[in-house]
């Protein structure tokens, strides 16, 4: 049989309290009963036991008053009241004893245990008004109407416990209170660790699909529309067709080289100590827009000269570079081949701006769906030059729609930029994205 413990006999009082208030009501009547018959000053100055006879008045008050203590719980204050009504009545109704202490006095046994119990369970303004009136009814009536005289050690008594007993209240409930706050800082620290830590994984999965879609998206679209011109005129232009199946063969190198670089940077599981390959920037601007152009898209690009200006951070270089990627992208997915697109790039002391147009007048191939991460999911559509059919096509709004636009407009917000995307009223469409220099911290974390 396994030892019974300390700690398991506090558990199962806890879980049976009202037992317990009656096992301290039947405890406080014994007391009661042995305090009335007991002498405290004896002739030789000893207490002595069961020399003085109990009169059928105390065990009645006695009853009455540790009757109502078993539901000191329940209703503190109306138990309060009512032992403290029997002890007042007690003191001011007793006889004056031939010899020793009066026999009522421990009939205050039970107003004590109530006091205790209201300055417990109560607010502190209340506890210290409850306990003052309590004592100072108590030992009043005790010194003014008592059978002893007011200078009495028992009246003193009543006073020393009454106010005792309202101090270890306030302190007990002080403690618990106390215990309680600081178990609430915990668990609220606790649940504020699990939500900051859940919002991390989240903005890293975010991060994460951003840099996929724009390493992928990419790539696979000039995959797409090259592999159509190369069936197109695989019978008539043998070597036109050649020359865009090698575009496929580079396109689907680069694209395999950026997605293992990207998986393998996920796959580190601590800060990585081999050089990798810088990320992309506008420096390689000129790379990307000969790949739209081998594609047959006609590509206009006005930018800065490099050199005049000091360099950009690494995440609004990168930030530029992937709104550019993925607004050609977008035009080259939705306008199609023979689209002409203007990139324009300016800078001043305050702020990058990227600028991105399409005439929206190309003939648009068609896409496949697994290849297609921003076009819509019923497969292939022949998108025309209105704007605003162009505009939804493009992923403006919600539904089925791709993510290119929402990337670019998450890149801006991490960097405190903003991102303007719609349809021109003569058709086409513009993406312009205005990136500040000043040295604040991002508001997500930005992908190297």
């Amino acid at each position: 049989m396994p030892a019974v413990t300390l700690r398991d006999i506090r558990e199962r009082l806890r879980a049976h309290p009202h037992a317990v208030d009656a096992l301290i009501a039947a405890g406080t009547f014994c007391c009661i009963l042995l305090g009335a018959a007991t002498e405290p000053h004896g002739p030789d100055g000893q207490p002595q036991f069961a020399e003085r006879e109990i009169t059928g008045q105390t065990v009645l008050l006695a009853a009455l008053s540790c009757g109502v203590l078993a539901l000191r719980r329940r209703a503190p204050m109306p138990v309060l009241l009512v032992t403290g009504l029997i002890s007042v009545v007690a003191l001011v109704a007793g006889d004056t004893p031939r010899a020793g202490s009066a026999p009522e006095a421990p009939l205050v046994s039970a107003a004590v245990i109530a006091l205790y119990t209201v300055s417990n369970t109560t607010d502190r303004r209340t506890s210290w008004r409850v306990g003052a009136l309590a004592v100072g009814v108590l030992t009043g009536a005790g010194m003014l109407f008592g059978a002893r005289p007011w200078y009495a050690q028992e009246n003193l008594g009543i006073f020393a416990w009454t106010a005792l007993a309202a101090a270890v209240g306030e302190a007990v409930r002080n403690r618990r209170a106390f215990v309680d706050a600081i178990r609430e800082r915990a668990e609220r620290a606790e649940r504020t660790r699990e939500e900051e830590a859940r919002r991390r994984v989240a903005e890293e999965r975010m991060r994460i699909a951003r840099e996929l879609h724009d390493v992928v998206a990419h790539h696979i679209a000039l995959v797409n529309v090259q592999a159509g011109v190369a069936s197109h005129v695989m019978d008539q232009r043998p070597d036109q067709a050649k020359q865009a199946l090698a575009h496929v063969r580079e396109a689907s190198r680069h694209a395999l080289a950026e997605l293992q670089t990207t998986v393998g940077l996920l796959r580190q599981s601590g800060e990585s100590t081999a050089p990798t390959e810088p990320a992309p920037g506008l420096e390689v601007l000129d790379d990307l827009v000969d790949g739209f152009r081998h594609a047959g898209m006609s590509v206009d690009v006005e930018a800065p000269p490099p050199g005049g200006a000091p360099p950009l951070s690494s995440a609004v270089d990168l930030t530029a570079y992937r709104v550019v990627q993925e607004a050609l992208t977008n035009v080259q997915k939705h306008a199609g081949i023979g689209a002409h697109a203007e990139v324009r790039i300016r800078r001043d002391a305050r702020a990058l701006e990227i600028v991105v147009i399409d005439d929206g007048a190309g003939t648009t191939h068609t896409v496949p769906d697994d290849a297609d991460t921003d076009a819509s999911a019923e497969g292939p559509t022949d998108f025309g030059p209105e704007g605003d059919d162009d505009g939804a096509r493009r992923g403006e709004g919600g539904g089925n729609g791709g993510h290119g636009l929402v990337g670019m407009r998450e890149r801006a917000a991490a960097l405190h930029g903003a991102c303007e995307t719609g349809p021109l009223p003569g058709g086409g469409f513009r993406v312009r994205v205005r990136l500040p220099l000043e040295s604040s911290a991002p508001r997500k974390e930005t992908p190297a």
